[in-house]
């Protein structure tokens, strides 16, 4: 029995070696693998809650790739490693770990120096990582949960609401933080800004 996977619009799909990554053999339904990726990234967010985190171990590759395994970690064997393969979305694989350091630099520069307003800084993360898109799978929900720790644990602000809704199905909200996506790809922040705390 395979995987069937159906993706809405904004998702990556997975190639054929990335979906035998997966852990749970008897999943076959995309409602089956959302219901345990969703029990995984809420054990993460339990996991990060606990965490004393300083910016230089948030904003780091090593934590990078730990949250994401620690999201998918009990859903797929490739969970917390950097994709080999190329996407409809993203950069090409080869620059991902330069991409990111060049990240990673950046938002320390803007957390030292407060560049932007700490809202502004944890959301342009938040595009940034998910424009690099450094994982097979998960790099939406893995941005926001980014974002959130950088609000949370450096600048002690209440988490993102992204909407209130559930981004990841067919809808309306979806519909508002895709557009705010691509806003934001095209140098305007405001709309995700905006959507991060509606």
């Amino acid at each position: 029995m395979g995987l069937d996977l159906e993706y809405t619009s904004g998702q990556t799909p997975l190639d054929p070696e990335e979906v035998e990554g997966l852990l749970i053999d008897f999943i076959s339904l995309r409602s089956e693998l959302d219901e345990f990726e969703q029990q995984n990234i809420e054990e993460a967010m339990l996991w990060v809650l606990k965490q004393r985190l300083k910016p230089d171990r948030i904003l780091s590759e090593a934590f990078i790739c730990q949250l994401h395994k620690k999201m998918y970690g009990n859903v797929w064997a490739w969970a917390g490693q950097f994709r080999n393969t190329e996407k409809n979305i993203g950069i090409v694989s080869w620059k991902i770990g330069l991409d990111l350091r060049n990240l990673l630099g950046d938002a320390l520069y803007w957390v030292e120096h407060r560049t932007y307003p700490p809202d502004e800084i944890a959301i342009r993360f938040k595009h940034r990582i998910v424009s690099i898109h450094c994982f097979p799978n998960g790099n939406g929900r893995h941005s926001r949960l980014m974002a959130d720790v950088i609000i949370d644990k450096i600048f002690n602000q209440g988490v993102f609401s992204w909407g209130a809704a559930n981004i990841l199905r067919k809808g309306e909200e979806r519909a508002c933080y895709l557009k705010a996506l691509r806003s934001a790809d095209s140098g305007d922040i405001d709309p995700l800004l905006a959507f991060s705390r509606s």
